[in-house]
């Protein structure tokens, strides 16, 4: 496991578009479908990370109170499946019943959304305002696996409120960190 932060690239940018397959439903859905009227938070993640596994629960957490106020939110595999099976599609369907997944869990097969988002790691965050403009790329919380910090998600919460509130989030941000995305050998 490469511990990878995620890539400090300039807030601002429009969200990419995509239509991916949810593999809780089994329909395809694009960012216009899983977009919020007051913002829109887009996950990279995957099964088998223990970055991952350590903040899901706060990561549900945060979809159930966020999502009634007009956040949009979706999860999002890139991993390589053949090498990773782990983050195979049935297996994010039973990641996703086992943690009772209130957002959609998508499987990006072609890497081509991580891609467009730029996401290195899993978690990997994307924030985006009413303007479907990307605010925040920084980390949940500053815990992490064996660090005895908290899981409260409070970075993120605190930029999902200034959100809700129409108000600017901070640009310093402290990017997030986990395992790279497992890409596919070309």
């Amino acid at each position: 496991m490469a511990l990878t932060p995620t890539k400090p690239i300039p807030l601002g940018f429009a969200a990419p578009d995509f239509k991916l397959t949810d593999q809780i439903s089994n329909k395809l859905l694009t960012f216009k479908d899983i977009q919020g009227k007051k913002g829109t938070l887009v996950m990279f993640i995957c099964n088998h990370c223990p970055y991952v596994k350590h903040v899901i629960n706060e990561l549900v957490s945060i979809g159930k109170e966020y999502m009634p106020k007009g956040i949009g939110m979706v999860a999002i595999n890139s991993n390589d499946a053949e090498n990773y099976p782990e983050d195979s599609p049935e297996n994010m369907k039973l990641f996703a019943a086992d943690h009772d997944f209130p957002f959609p869990y998508l499987y990006d097969e072609t890497q081509e959304v991580a891609k467009a988002y730029d996401a290195a790691c899993t978690p990997d965050f994307n924030l985006f305002d009413v303007n479907n403009r990307c605010v925040y790329r920084g980390q949940l919380d500053g815990s992490r696996p064996g660090n005895e910090m908290p899981v409260n998600g409070e970075d993120l919460r605190a930029a999902l409120d200034l959100v809700l509130a129409g108000k600017p989030v901070p640009e310093k941000q402290i990017p997030s960190t986990g395992c790279n995305i497992k890409w596919k050998k070309s």
